[in-house]
Protein backbone atom coordinates (compact mmCIF):
# COMPACT_ATOMS: atom_id res chain seq x y z
CA UNK A 1 0.00 0.00 0.00
CA UNK A 2 1.60 3.75 -0.78
CA UNK A 3 -0.11 6.73 0.50
CA UNK A 4 0.25 10.13 -1.61
CA UNK A 5 1.03 13.68 0.36
CA UNK A 6 0.80 16.71 -1.12
CA UNK A 7 4.03 18.84 0.98
CA UNK A 8 7.52 19.41 0.35
CA UNK A 9 8.08 20.44 3.90
CA UNK A 10 10.87 18.75 5.48
CA UNK A 11 9.24 18.01 9.02
CA UNK A 12 6.12 16.80 7.67
CA UNK A 13 7.91 14.04 5.09
CA UNK A 14 10.33 13.07 8.06
CA UNK A 15 6.90 12.72 10.67
CA UNK A 16 5.20 10.65 7.45
CA UNK A 17 7.94 8.33 6.80
CA UNK A 18 8.29 7.21 9.89
CA UNK A 19 4.79 6.94 10.91
CA UNK A 20 3.36 5.31 7.61
CA UNK A 21 6.53 3.05 7.75
CA UNK A 22 6.04 1.25 11.13
CA UNK A 23 2.64 0.64 9.50
CA UNK A 24 4.27 -1.18 6.35
CA UNK A 25 2.75 1.87 4.26
CA UNK A 26 5.33 3.13 1.68
CA UNK A 27 4.94 7.50 0.74
CA UNK A 28 4.85 9.03 -2.25
CA UNK A 29 5.29 12.78 -1.88
CA UNK A 30 3.14 14.67 -4.44
CA UNK A 31 5.28 17.83 -5.25
CA UNK A 32 3.24 19.82 -7.42
CA UNK A 33 2.23 23.83 -5.95
CA UNK A 34 -0.92 23.75 -5.12
CA UNK A 35 -2.44 27.60 -3.98
CA UNK A 36 -2.76 27.25 -0.31
CA UNK A 37 -6.67 29.05 -0.30
CA UNK A 38 -7.24 31.25 2.88
CA UNK A 39 -10.16 29.66 5.34
CA UNK A 40 -11.16 30.15 8.96
CA UNK A 41 -9.05 27.01 9.70
CA UNK A 42 -6.26 24.59 8.75
CA UNK A 43 -9.45 21.61 8.31
CA UNK A 44 -10.67 23.63 5.45
CA UNK A 45 -7.32 24.53 3.91
CA UNK A 46 -6.21 21.17 3.85
CA UNK A 47 -9.48 19.62 2.78
CA UNK A 48 -9.35 21.78 0.02
CA UNK A 49 -5.80 20.78 -1.65
CA UNK A 50 -6.12 17.37 -0.49
CA UNK A 51 -9.63 16.75 -2.56
CA UNK A 52 -7.74 18.76 -6.05
CA UNK A 53 -4.70 16.59 -5.77
CA UNK A 54 -7.11 13.19 -5.33
CA UNK A 55 -8.66 14.48 -8.64
CA UNK A 56 -6.21 15.52 -10.25
CA UNK A 57 -3.89 12.57 -9.77
CA UNK A 58 -7.01 9.83 -9.72
CA UNK A 59 -5.65 8.49 -6.48
CA UNK A 60 -5.94 9.30 -2.84
CA UNK A 61 -4.37 12.48 -1.71
CA UNK A 62 -3.28 13.36 2.14
CA UNK A 63 -2.83 16.67 3.09
CA UNK A 64 -1.25 18.48 6.52
CA UNK A 65 -2.10 22.09 7.51
CA UNK A 66 -0.59 23.39 10.48
CA UNK A 67 -1.42 27.15 11.98
CA UNK A 68 -0.26 29.23 15.02
CA UNK A 69 -2.98 30.74 17.61
CA UNK A 70 -0.80 32.60 19.82
CA UNK A 71 -3.64 33.44 22.66
CA UNK A 72 -2.88 37.34 23.38
CA UNK A 73 -3.40 38.03 19.85
CA UNK A 74 -6.43 35.59 19.12
CA UNK A 75 -3.91 35.29 15.49
CA UNK A 76 -2.24 34.62 13.21
CA UNK A 77 -4.30 31.25 12.62
CA UNK A 78 -4.00 29.90 9.20
CA UNK A 79 -2.42 33.29 8.07
CA UNK A 80 0.77 32.38 10.14
CA UNK A 81 2.73 31.87 6.52
CA UNK A 82 1.53 35.39 5.15
CA UNK A 83 1.85 37.24 8.64
CA UNK A 84 5.12 35.57 9.29
CA UNK A 85 6.54 36.48 5.88
CA UNK A 86 5.70 39.93 6.69
CA UNK A 87 6.54 40.21 10.48
CA UNK A 88 10.27 39.26 11.91
CA UNK A 89 10.47 37.59 15.41
CA UNK A 90 11.70 40.73 16.53
CA UNK A 91 8.88 42.55 15.63
CA UNK A 92 5.91 40.18 17.36
CA UNK A 93 8.47 39.38 20.43
CA UNK A 94 8.21 43.60 20.51
CA UNK A 95 4.57 43.08 20.65
CA UNK A 96 4.18 40.52 23.07
CA UNK A 97 6.66 42.30 25.62
CA UNK A 98 3.98 43.16 28.43
CA UNK A 99 1.74 40.66 27.29
CA UNK A 100 1.70 37.97 30.29
CA UNK A 101 0.07 35.02 28.54
CA UNK A 102 2.72 34.13 25.88
CA UNK A 103 1.01 30.89 25.26
CA UNK A 104 -0.81 29.43 21.77
CA UNK A 105 -1.26 26.29 19.84
CA UNK A 106 -0.27 25.24 16.58
CA UNK A 107 -3.69 23.33 14.98
CA UNK A 108 -2.68 20.32 12.77
CA UNK A 109 -5.01 19.12 10.35
CA UNK A 110 -4.91 16.50 8.25
CA UNK A 111 -7.35 14.71 5.10
CA UNK A 112 -7.54 11.46 3.13
CA UNK A 113 -9.20 12.34 0.35
CA UNK A 114 -10.25 10.11 -2.42
CA UNK A 115 -11.05 10.66 -5.87
CA UNK A 116 -14.46 10.47 -5.58
CA UNK A 117 -14.28 13.28 -2.64
CA UNK A 118 -14.60 11.28 -0.09
CA UNK A 119 -12.48 12.29 3.02
CA UNK A 120 -11.22 11.37 6.10
CA UNK A 121 -10.40 14.56 8.67
CA UNK A 122 -8.56 14.85 11.41
CA UNK A 123 -7.07 17.36 13.60
CA UNK A 124 -5.35 18.54 16.77
CA UNK A 125 -3.85 21.03 18.81
CA UNK A 126 0.30 21.09 20.25
CA UNK A 127 0.65 23.36 22.55
CA UNK A 128 3.33 26.07 22.92
CA UNK A 129 4.80 29.46 24.40
CA UNK A 130 6.91 32.11 22.76
CA UNK A 131 10.34 33.21 24.47
CA UNK A 132 11.20 36.52 25.39
CA UNK A 133 14.39 36.26 22.88
CA UNK A 134 15.68 34.47 19.86
CA UNK A 135 17.63 31.46 19.75
CA UNK A 136 18.39 28.81 17.53
CA UNK A 137 20.11 28.62 14.31
CA UNK A 138 18.46 25.49 12.80
CA UNK A 139 15.22 27.05 11.51
CA UNK A 140 14.76 30.73 10.69
CA UNK A 141 11.69 32.94 11.37
CA UNK A 142 9.35 32.35 14.12
CA UNK A 143 10.45 28.98 14.62
CA UNK A 144 13.74 30.66 16.79
CA UNK A 145 10.84 32.09 19.18
CA UNK A 146 8.42 29.32 19.40
CA UNK A 147 9.03 26.82 22.39
CA UNK A 148 6.76 23.62 22.44
CA UNK A 149 4.85 23.89 25.50
CA UNK A 150 7.05 22.19 28.76
CA UNK A 151 10.44 22.73 26.23
CA UNK A 152 12.69 25.27 26.80
CA UNK A 153 14.43 25.27 23.35
CA UNK A 154 12.56 27.28 20.44
CA UNK A 155 11.68 25.09 17.70
CA UNK A 156 15.18 26.71 15.68
CA UNK A 157 17.25 25.04 18.51
CA UNK A 158 17.01 21.17 17.99
CA UNK A 159 16.60 18.97 14.79
CA UNK A 160 12.95 18.29 13.63
CA UNK A 161 14.18 14.52 13.66
CA UNK A 162 13.58 14.46 17.83
CA UNK A 163 10.18 15.87 17.45
CA UNK A 164 8.39 13.82 14.06
CA UNK A 165 6.20 12.32 17.20
CA UNK A 166 4.52 15.52 17.76
CA UNK A 167 3.67 16.70 14.60
CA UNK A 168 2.58 12.98 13.82
CA UNK A 169 -1.19 11.87 15.51
CA UNK A 170 -3.01 12.70 12.55
CA UNK A 171 -0.69 10.36 10.53
CA UNK A 172 -1.29 7.63 13.02
CA UNK A 173 -4.89 8.11 12.97
CA UNK A 174 -4.65 7.60 8.87
CA UNK A 175 -2.13 4.62 9.31
CA UNK A 176 -4.42 2.87 11.38
CA UNK A 177 -7.45 3.30 9.16
CA UNK A 178 -5.58 2.30 6.21
CA UNK A 179 -4.35 -0.98 8.24
CA UNK A 180 -7.84 -2.07 9.90
CA UNK A 181 -9.13 -2.17 6.33
CA UNK A 182 -6.26 -4.72 4.80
Amino acid sequence: MTVNIVTKNTGKILAAKKTFGEFGIEVNFIKKDYPEIQGENSLKIAKFTALQAAKDFNMPAIREDHSLFINALGIPGPYTNYIEKRMPASKLLKILENEKDRSGYFEVATVYAEPNGTTKEYTFQVPIVISKEERGNLQKGWNRIICLSGENRTLAEYPEEERTEVWNKNYEKIAEWIDSKK
